[in-house]
Protein backbone atom coordinates (compact mmCIF):
# COMPACT_ATOMS: atom_id res chain seq x y z
CA UNK A 1 0.00 0.00 0.00
CA UNK A 2 2.93 2.34 0.69
CA UNK A 3 4.32 1.61 -2.78
CA UNK A 4 0.96 2.36 -4.38
CA UNK A 5 0.81 5.63 -2.42
CA UNK A 6 4.25 6.63 -3.73
CA UNK A 7 3.17 5.84 -7.29
CA UNK A 8 -0.01 7.88 -6.90
CA UNK A 9 1.99 10.86 -5.64
CA UNK A 10 4.39 10.66 -8.58
CA UNK A 11 1.53 10.48 -11.07
CA UNK A 12 -0.09 13.51 -9.45
CA UNK A 13 3.14 15.51 -9.57
CA UNK A 14 3.76 14.55 -13.21
CA UNK A 15 0.16 15.47 -14.07
CA UNK A 16 0.19 14.05 -17.59
CA UNK A 17 -2.84 11.94 -18.52
CA UNK A 18 -1.17 10.79 -21.75
CA UNK A 19 1.53 8.88 -19.82
CA UNK A 20 0.67 5.92 -17.59
CA UNK A 21 2.81 3.99 -15.11
CA UNK A 22 5.08 1.52 -16.91
CA UNK A 23 7.73 0.51 -14.36
CA UNK A 24 8.31 1.05 -10.65
CA UNK A 25 11.34 0.10 -8.54
CA UNK A 26 11.34 0.45 -4.77
CA UNK A 27 13.69 -0.04 -1.82
CA UNK A 28 12.48 -0.22 1.77
CA UNK A 29 15.12 1.74 3.70
CA UNK A 30 12.88 2.27 6.74
CA UNK A 31 9.50 1.11 7.98
CA UNK A 32 6.57 3.37 7.17
CA UNK A 33 4.13 3.05 10.04
CA UNK A 34 0.39 3.70 10.08
CA UNK A 35 -0.51 7.34 10.50
CA UNK A 36 0.67 10.60 8.95
CA UNK A 37 3.27 10.40 6.17
CA UNK A 38 5.32 12.86 4.19
CA UNK A 39 5.88 12.27 0.46
CA UNK A 40 8.76 14.00 -1.31
CA UNK A 41 8.40 13.81 -5.12
CA UNK A 42 10.82 14.89 -7.85
CA UNK A 43 10.07 14.83 -11.57
CA UNK A 44 13.49 13.81 -12.88
CA UNK A 45 12.44 14.40 -16.48
CA UNK A 46 9.10 15.21 -18.12
CA UNK A 47 9.48 14.07 -21.71
CA UNK A 48 7.15 14.17 -24.67
CA UNK A 49 6.31 10.43 -24.53
CA UNK A 50 8.26 9.15 -21.50
CA UNK A 51 9.02 10.59 -18.06
CA UNK A 52 10.84 9.55 -14.89
CA UNK A 53 9.98 10.43 -11.29
CA UNK A 54 11.38 9.77 -7.82
CA UNK A 55 9.51 9.69 -4.50
CA UNK A 56 10.17 8.93 -0.84
CA UNK A 57 7.40 8.13 1.64
CA UNK A 58 8.24 8.37 5.33
CA UNK A 59 6.70 9.24 8.68
CA UNK A 60 7.27 12.79 9.93
CA UNK A 61 10.65 13.00 11.65
CA UNK A 62 11.86 9.65 10.30
CA UNK A 63 15.28 9.44 8.65
CA UNK A 64 14.28 6.87 6.03
CA UNK A 65 11.23 5.23 4.51
CA UNK A 66 10.18 3.79 1.15
CA UNK A 67 12.02 5.25 -1.84
CA UNK A 68 10.80 4.68 -5.41
CA UNK A 69 11.76 5.47 -9.00
CA UNK A 70 9.08 5.19 -11.67
CA UNK A 71 8.85 5.40 -15.44
CA UNK A 72 5.69 6.78 -17.05
CA UNK A 73 5.09 6.50 -20.78
CA UNK A 74 2.58 7.08 -23.56
CA UNK A 75 1.67 4.30 -26.02
CA UNK A 76 4.30 3.77 -28.72
CA UNK A 77 4.63 1.87 -31.98
CA UNK A 78 6.24 -1.54 -31.47
CA UNK A 79 5.69 -5.27 -31.14
CA UNK A 80 3.06 -7.10 -29.06
CA UNK A 81 3.49 -10.62 -27.65
CA UNK A 82 3.61 -12.59 -24.40
CA UNK A 83 6.42 -15.15 -24.29
CA UNK A 84 5.40 -16.96 -21.08
CA UNK A 85 2.38 -19.17 -20.51
CA UNK A 86 0.08 -19.17 -17.54
CA UNK A 87 -0.07 -22.53 -15.70
CA UNK A 88 -3.21 -24.62 -15.88
CA UNK A 89 -5.30 -23.89 -12.78
CA UNK A 90 -8.90 -24.57 -11.70
CA UNK A 91 -11.35 -21.74 -12.19
CA UNK A 92 -12.01 -19.60 -9.15
CA UNK A 93 -15.51 -21.07 -8.75
CA UNK A 94 -13.92 -24.49 -8.26
CA UNK A 95 -11.43 -23.35 -5.58
CA UNK A 96 -11.84 -23.07 -1.80
CA UNK A 97 -11.53 -19.68 -0.17
CA UNK A 98 -8.84 -18.44 2.16
CA UNK A 99 -10.32 -18.46 5.63
CA UNK A 100 -12.35 -21.62 5.05
CA UNK A 101 -11.97 -24.01 8.01
CA UNK A 102 -9.76 -27.07 7.59
CA UNK A 103 -11.36 -30.37 6.58
CA UNK A 104 -13.24 -32.31 9.26
CA UNK A 105 -10.90 -34.12 11.63
CA UNK A 106 -7.92 -31.83 10.91
CA UNK A 107 -6.65 -29.85 13.89
CA UNK A 108 -5.23 -26.51 12.84
CA UNK A 109 -5.19 -23.18 14.65
CA UNK A 110 -6.65 -20.49 12.39
CA UNK A 111 -5.26 -16.97 12.77
CA UNK A 112 -6.75 -13.56 12.18
CA UNK A 113 -5.63 -12.06 8.86
CA UNK A 114 -3.44 -8.98 8.73
CA UNK A 115 -5.51 -5.83 7.99
CA UNK A 116 -4.40 -5.75 4.32
CA UNK A 117 -6.14 -9.08 3.68
CA UNK A 118 -9.46 -7.93 5.16
CA UNK A 119 -9.93 -5.89 1.96
CA UNK A 120 -9.58 -8.94 -0.28
CA UNK A 121 -11.13 -12.30 -1.04
CA UNK A 122 -8.70 -15.01 -2.09
CA UNK A 123 -8.81 -18.56 -3.39
CA UNK A 124 -5.81 -20.91 -3.67
CA UNK A 125 -5.37 -22.42 -7.14
CA UNK A 126 -1.93 -24.12 -6.97
CA UNK A 127 -0.04 -25.16 -3.86
CA UNK A 128 -0.76 -26.72 -0.49
CA UNK A 129 -2.85 -25.65 2.48
CA UNK A 130 -0.85 -25.00 5.66
CA UNK A 131 -2.33 -28.04 7.43
CA UNK A 132 -1.19 -30.42 4.68
CA UNK A 133 2.11 -32.28 4.51
CA UNK A 134 4.13 -32.13 1.29
CA UNK A 135 7.63 -32.72 0.05
CA UNK A 136 9.88 -29.80 -0.96
CA UNK A 137 10.75 -28.94 -4.53
CA UNK A 138 7.75 -27.27 -6.18
CA UNK A 139 8.70 -23.72 -7.17
CA UNK A 140 5.30 -22.22 -8.07
CA UNK A 141 2.02 -21.35 -6.37
CA UNK A 142 -1.01 -19.53 -7.75
CA UNK A 143 -3.89 -17.72 -6.07
CA UNK A 144 -7.03 -15.97 -7.22
CA UNK A 145 -7.67 -12.60 -5.57
CA UNK A 146 -10.24 -9.86 -5.87
CA UNK A 147 -10.74 -6.55 -4.05
CA UNK A 148 -13.95 -6.45 -2.03
CA UNK A 149 -14.38 -2.77 -2.95
CA UNK A 150 -12.53 -2.64 -6.27
CA UNK A 151 -11.19 0.79 -7.29
CA UNK A 152 -12.09 1.18 -10.96
CA UNK A 153 -11.27 3.98 -13.38
CA UNK A 154 -13.86 5.78 -15.47
CA UNK A 155 -13.35 3.37 -18.39
CA UNK A 156 -14.06 0.33 -16.18
CA UNK A 157 -10.56 -1.06 -15.80
CA UNK A 158 -9.19 -1.80 -12.34
CA UNK A 159 -6.91 0.94 -11.07
CA UNK A 160 -3.39 -0.27 -11.99
CA UNK A 161 -2.17 0.57 -8.49
CA UNK A 162 -4.60 -2.02 -7.10
CA UNK A 163 -2.64 -4.56 -9.16
CA UNK A 164 0.69 -3.13 -8.01
CA UNK A 165 -0.31 -3.55 -4.36
CA UNK A 166 -1.19 -7.21 -4.89
CA UNK A 167 2.11 -7.94 -6.69
CA UNK A 168 4.01 -7.55 -3.40
CA UNK A 169 2.78 -10.90 -2.04
CA UNK A 170 5.60 -13.23 -3.01
CA UNK A 171 6.78 -15.40 -0.07
CA UNK A 172 4.25 -18.16 -0.82
CA UNK A 173 6.38 -19.89 -3.47
CA UNK A 174 9.31 -20.08 -1.03
CA UNK A 175 7.15 -21.86 1.55
CA UNK A 176 5.88 -24.25 -1.10
CA UNK A 177 9.43 -25.04 -2.26
CA UNK A 178 10.70 -25.65 1.29
CA UNK A 179 7.96 -28.18 2.09
CA UNK A 180 5.78 -28.64 5.12
CA UNK A 181 8.59 -29.50 7.55
CA UNK A 182 10.61 -26.29 7.21
CA UNK A 183 11.23 -24.16 10.29
CA UNK A 184 9.15 -21.02 10.82
CA UNK A 185 10.32 -17.95 8.93
CA UNK A 186 9.14 -14.62 7.59
CA UNK A 187 10.14 -12.90 4.32
CA UNK A 188 10.24 -9.08 4.40
CA UNK A 189 11.08 -7.24 1.18
CA UNK A 190 14.53 -5.83 0.48
CA UNK A 191 13.41 -4.37 -2.85
CA UNK A 192 10.42 -4.52 -5.20
CA UNK A 193 10.07 -3.94 -8.95
CA UNK A 194 6.86 -4.13 -10.94
CA UNK A 195 6.22 -3.76 -14.68
CA UNK A 196 2.69 -2.64 -15.55
CA UNK A 197 1.92 -4.34 -18.88
CA UNK A 198 -1.80 -4.26 -19.62
CA UNK A 199 -5.27 -3.48 -18.26
CA UNK A 200 -7.08 -5.55 -15.65
CA UNK A 201 -10.77 -5.74 -16.54
CA UNK A 202 -12.12 -8.78 -14.71
CA UNK A 203 -13.22 -9.09 -11.10
CA UNK A 204 -10.71 -11.81 -10.18
CA UNK A 205 -7.00 -11.73 -11.00
CA UNK A 206 -4.70 -14.74 -10.93
CA UNK A 207 -1.33 -14.28 -9.23
CA UNK A 208 1.36 -16.80 -10.24
CA UNK A 209 4.23 -16.73 -7.75
CA UNK A 210 7.62 -18.37 -8.47
CA UNK A 211 10.89 -18.69 -6.53
CA UNK A 212 14.15 -18.69 -8.49
CA UNK A 213 16.99 -18.88 -5.95
CA UNK A 214 17.79 -18.65 -2.25
CA UNK A 215 21.14 -18.21 -0.51
CA UNK A 216 22.98 -16.17 2.15
CA UNK A 217 19.65 -15.51 3.88
CA UNK A 218 17.98 -13.98 0.80
CA UNK A 219 15.65 -15.27 -1.91
CA UNK A 220 14.77 -14.11 -5.44
CA UNK A 221 11.05 -14.39 -6.23
CA UNK A 222 8.63 -13.19 -8.90
CA UNK A 223 4.91 -12.62 -9.45
CA UNK A 224 2.80 -12.66 -12.60
CA UNK A 225 -0.66 -11.08 -12.54
CA UNK A 226 -3.08 -12.46 -15.12
CA UNK A 227 -6.55 -11.49 -16.30
CA UNK A 228 -8.01 -14.89 -17.13
CA UNK A 229 -11.64 -13.99 -17.73
CA UNK A 230 -11.13 -12.33 -21.11
CA UNK A 231 -10.86 -13.69 -24.67
CA UNK A 232 -7.19 -14.62 -24.16
CA UNK A 233 -5.28 -14.82 -20.86
CA UNK A 234 -3.63 -11.41 -20.46
CA UNK A 235 -0.44 -10.76 -18.50
CA UNK A 236 -1.34 -7.57 -16.66
CA UNK A 237 1.81 -7.11 -14.57
CA UNK A 238 5.12 -8.77 -13.75
CA UNK A 239 6.99 -8.17 -10.50
CA UNK A 240 10.18 -9.39 -8.89
CA UNK A 241 11.98 -8.81 -5.63
CA UNK A 242 14.68 -9.93 -3.26
CA UNK A 243 13.31 -10.91 0.15
CA UNK A 244 15.32 -11.80 3.23
CA UNK A 245 14.71 -14.51 5.81
CA UNK A 246 13.95 -13.69 9.41
CA UNK A 247 11.67 -14.93 12.18
CA UNK A 248 8.90 -13.17 14.04
CA UNK A 249 11.09 -13.24 17.18
CA UNK A 250 13.93 -11.22 15.58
Amino acid sequence: MVVATAARAMAAELDDASQSLRSLTVVFAGQVRAGAVEIDVDVLRHGRTMSQCRATVLNPGAEAGTSAIAVFGAPRDGFAFTAIEVPVVPDVDDCPRFGDPPPPGVEFEMWDPWPFWTHLEGAPALGHAPWEEWEPGNDVVANWNRWLDPPRLDDGQLDPLAVVALCDTMPGAVGEFLGSRSREWYGPSADFTVHVLDEMRSEWMLGVNRVRHAGDGYASVSMEMWDMHVAQPTLVAYATQVMFFTTLKE
